[in-house]
């Protein structure tokens, strides 16, 4: 694979569990919110990669995929502590969004 991995950093912060005060707690979902939208930026460049290879706008759009990628992301959060009634609504709506957007990405560079 070609290009350089991304290196995401991520604010310093206290622990969730040591924090004593509701601006440390802030402070830190903040500092969070930030690295997670780099993430979701990154993961978009995705679906423009996606719709740039995909060579029909009817794959776009998969539903076997969907169930694959929401099993993955509830495999990965039980071990990390999240909870999957956070997880599986979240992560659906994430593709339901990344799928326009894919379909917005495949319209706009091929119609």
């Amino acid at each position: 694979m070609s290009g350089a991995p991304t290196t995401l950093s991520i604010d310093p912060r206290v622990a969730p569990e040591e924090a004593a005060t509701m601006s440390e707690v802030r402070h830190g979902v903040d500092a969070l919110d930030r690295a997670l939208v780099a993430l979701l930026a990154e993961r978009q460049r995705y679906m423009d990669a996606a719709a740039r290879i995909k060579p029909s706008r009817d794959v776009v759009h998969d539903d076997a995929r969907i169930e694959d990628v929401v099993a993955k992301v509830l495999a990965a959060a039980e071990p990390a502590g999240l909870s999957p009634d956070i997880a599986e609504p979240v992560w659906r709506t994430l593709i339901d969004r990344c799928i326009a957007h894919e379909f917005h990405t495949w319209d706009r560079t091929r119609g």
